[in-house]
């Protein structure tokens, strides 16, 4: 990317429903194709003005502040197109909605550049959105690497805001299943608490006291069966912070099987639930990665208006993972 900086400042007054972001934030937003990091830079060195002056990156915004920005030419972070085999659940004019495998990461990062998400899209479609940079052509929300299940795409950067909008003022109800240990008490509750990146492990999350950069998450939950040693679980999130789910049934002290960030364990083997229980081979493994699956997604259609529903099957990992438990681990 060229250092020199754009001759005319490009302006920007701010939204009603960015009142409170950071600057810094709101910028990745405008623009997601330069790192938070360049961004930052730029407000430091007094590329980015706030109403006519420097501010700070953490800087608090308010409705109609003017914000003026000056950035080098844009990067392009176009996916290459890969012909990899996706699951659609539906597809229309407007979007399209998915089953993303467990082994699909959503879109090219650090140390994963192929195989994704973002590139069968682009293989697979002739028109994506480009609302959240080329490196993420459609993509409204995200899931886990290793997280299983619906996702939402949209085909041009209209419906890409409408569904973003409906994303933002929790309107679309998700709903997730896992499988956790222990036995968890109540049939359902609310689990509500702050978090932010572990200062230790930065490819974590962890609960924490309100204040500084944490952030509230919230999470409500319904016992769908009990095991010995095992509940499998439905999942409403209504915040959605990174690894939220996850992190919060760790909280709860009854983390996800096999989530190995979150003291789940690396696999659930068929040994483990039984001694004597013996596999049709030499390898035993139920499931090898956090048994989450986002199972159904309903909002309202961005071109229609109707409240639509999309449902993603358990996948076999867990659907055999819960036979077994089942079979071996009955509640005594």
């Amino acid at each position: 990317m060229s250092d020199e900086l754009s001759t005319e400042p490009a302006l920007h007054t701010v939204e009603a429903r960015a009142h409170g972001w950071r600057l810094d934030h709101y910028l990745s937003r405008l623009y997601p194709n330069y790192s938070r990091v360049l961004l930052q830079r730029a407000v430091s060195d007094g590329s980015v003005l706030l109403n006519g002056l420097t501010a700070k990156p953490s800087r608090r915004l308010r409705v109609n502040d003017r914000i003026s920005i000056r950035l080098p030419e844009e990067p392009d972070y176009t996916v290459a197109p890969e012909d990899l085999p996706l699951d659609i659940l539906h597809e229309d004019e407007w979007l399209v909605v998915v089953n993303k495998s467990a082994d699909m990461i959503v879109h090219p990062g650090r140390g994963n550049t192929t195989g994704t998400l973002a590139a069968a899209l682009q293989f697979h479609f002739d028109t994506l959105s480009d609302v959240a940079g080329q490196h993420r052509p459609g993509i409204v929300h995200r899931l886990d690497r290793h997280t299983s299940g619906v996702l939402v795409i949209a085909k041009d950067n209209q419906v890409h805001h409408r569904l973003s909008k409906q994303f933002e003022e929790r309107t679309v109800t998700k709903q997730y299943r896992a499988i956790v240990r222990g036995v968890v008490e109540r049939d359902s509750d609310w689990i509500e608490t702050y978090v932010r990146v572990n200062p230790h492990h930065r490819e974590k999350m962890m609960v924490c006291e309100e204040g500084g950069n944490a952030r509230p998450a919230t999470t409500f939950y319904e016992v769908d069966q009990r095991f010995d040693g095992f509940t499998s679980v439905k999942l409403f999130p209504k915040t959605g912070r990174t690894h939220q789910l996850r992190v919060h049934l760790t909280h709860l002290g009854h983390p996800i099987i096999a989530d190995r960030h979150y003291n789940g364990g690396d696999r659930l083997r068929l040994s483990d639930l039984s001694p004597e229980a013996t596999a049709d081979d030499e390898d035993d493994t139920l499931i090898a990665r956090q048994a989450l699956h986002a199972h159904r997604l309903s909002f309202k259609h961005p071109a229609t208006n109707e409240q639509v529903e999309y449902v993603a099957p358990l996948p076999d990992d867990i659907a055999r993972t819960l036979a077994a438990i089942e079979r071996l681990r009955p509640l005594k």
